[in-house]
């Protein structure tokens, strides 16, 4: 099967779909997002949202993604490091590249690059800011 570029919402929401699927399994990641999304299909609602807003730029996503993740690093006793950011990219890009190849398939891996690396760096700056 020839892979095309990411087109639509219904392709946001498959990548979103197959991702998580793989994260809810990760021996390491699985446990931070197994412990704390209770409705999965409003998580991945709110994700296809989010991807959407940044990759076709047609939408505005209304949510604050550092808050939630620097609640989860609290959660969770400060435990999240660049390791996990890591693994959850490394899977992201996998996934990506499963499933879809063209210009807006590359956007969506170089977006969670530079969004992995801002949510760590701001989730380790929080830390000291309450400390």
């Amino acid at each position: 099967m020839e892979k095309t570029d990411i087109k639509n919402r219904e392709d946001i929401h498959n990548l979103v779909v197959q991702f998580y699927g793989k994260i809810r399994k990760h021996e390491v990641l699985g446990p931070f997002f197994n412990n704390i999304i209770t409705d999965w299909e409003a998580h991945f609602e709110r994700l296809t949202q989010f991807w959407e807003a940044n990759l076709f730029l047609k939408s505005k996503f209304l949510g604050n993604p550092l808050k939630v993740h620097v609640e989860v690093d609290r959660h969770f006793n400060h435990s999240i490091t660049q390791e996990h950011f890591g693994l959850w990219l490394n899977e992201w890009v996998n996934t990506v590249d499963e499933l879809f190849q063209g210009d807006y398939a590359e956007n969506a891996k170089s977006k969670a690059r530079k969004m992995s690396t801002f949510l760590f760096l701001n989730i380790y700056a929080e830390r000291n800011n309450n400390s």
